[in-house]
């Protein structure tokens, strides 16, 4: 444990109580002023973009509403190689782009992208690298462009990103939602998620054959950044699977395979949660060499102090795969901060894209 312990990783993830606590202030003040800037543009359609982990956090913030906003996940993945059926030039647009290191290929297409051909939608970069793209380059307008660039404590050093996933969520979360104190918001989950890595670290769980996360609404993302976490960082060793609680039925559910980890985020609300456990109850009846673990409110496997609000809640849900992905890194004697260093075929920042010329 005393080279896990002493890994970028380890502590990045066990950082994140204290980032959003420290966080917690200046961030209710930064999105009130962002709201009321979204008001103020009559945004219409608000499109989260990013890759991979950053394109994740938009799965879980479009899947509730902000008042008669429309909200969509588009990674930047699918706007770059398809932009004529993804953007438009529409200054009732808000394009919200995520980077931890704000410069990737991906990123950086985008910016163009939107200079060039879809310069009347508004934009705001929420960025974790205070000298990246995202948070220095102006937009060619006449769309206007607000950046929210959070601690540094957030630009993880390690391959894999928790901290810049969870506090990004956050930070966006909260210039869409005026519903909630934000502030004490953070404070309430910073409370939650020390409790849950308390437990966590001292619950055993070895790593399996396979694991696969399931969920229902704003956690069907949080299920799928789980499962790329493990993925990660095990560098492909334990195989992952992710998909929301009813779609499993339909054909994913062959994946339960022997030794096989199945985690079923349970969601706060009442309703959706009848389906989760439905879905653990029936996994554990018919695949017995199977582990099914449940995450969620009181009664599950692993308790959390939920606040009921799933998109808000989805920073505690995730702490599970973060913190077993890298103790399984561990035990498969991977470098846990660079688990493909030996391999060279994955990097932290990804670069050297090809990218094309658009011609709208």
């Amino acid at each position: 444990m005393t080279q896990l312990e002493t890994t970028h990783t380890w502590r990045e993830i066990h950082a994140q109580p204290d980032i959003w606590q420290a966080w917690a202030n200046t961030l209710a003040r930064q999105s009130a002023d962002i709201r009321t800037w979204i008001a103020a543009k009559g945004i219409g359609r608000i499109i989260f973009s990013g890759a991979g982990t950053s394109a994740f956090i938009g799965q879980t913030l479009a899947s509730a509403k902000a008042g008669d906003i429309s909200l969509a996940a588009v990674p930047t993945t699918d706007i770059v190689s398809n932009p004529s059926e993804t953007l438009c030039n529409d200054e009732g647009l808000l394009v919200v782009q995520f980077g931890r290191s704000g410069n990737s290929s991906e990123t950086i297409a985008t910016l163009d992208l939107l200079d060039a051909h879809f310069p009347k939608a508004h934009r705001l970069n929420i960025t974790c690298n205070a000298e990246s793209a995202l948070a220095v380059r102006p937009a060619k307008g006449p769309g206007e462009q607000r950046v929210v660039v959070l601690p540094d404590a957030t630009h993880d050093q390690a391959f894999a990103m928790t901290s810049s996933y969870t506090t990004m969520l956050l930070s966006a979360l909260a210039c869409i939602d005026g519903t909630v104190d934000v502030a004490a918001m953070l404070g309430q989950l910073s409370s939650a998620a020390r409790e849950a890595i308390a437990r966590l670290d001292t619950q055993p769980a070895p790593h399996p054959e396979r694991a696969i996360f399931l969920g229902s609404g704003a956690l069907t993302g949080v299920a799928r950044e789980s499962a790329l976490k493990v993925l990660e960082l095990t560098a492909g060793r334990v195989m992952t699977n992710w998909d929301s609680t009813l779609g499993f039925r339909h054909g994913p559910k062959a994946s339960v395979v022997g030794d096989t980890r199945v985690v079923v985020f349970i969601h706060p609300d009442g309703h959706t949660a009848r389906y989760d456990l439905d879905i653990a109850r029936e996994i554990a009846q018919q695949f017995p060499a199977a582990t099914v673990t449940t995450v969620g409110g009181e009664g599950c496997d692993l308790a959390l102090g939920l606040t009921g609000k799933s998109r808000w809640d989805a920073v505690l849900y995730v702490l599970l795969a973060q913190i077993w992905a890298a103790r399984w890194s561990a035990e498969l004697n991977l470098n846990i901060d660079n688990p493909f260093i030996d391999q060279g075929n994955l990097t932290r920042v990804v670069s050297g894209v090809t990218i094309y010329p658009f011609a709208a």
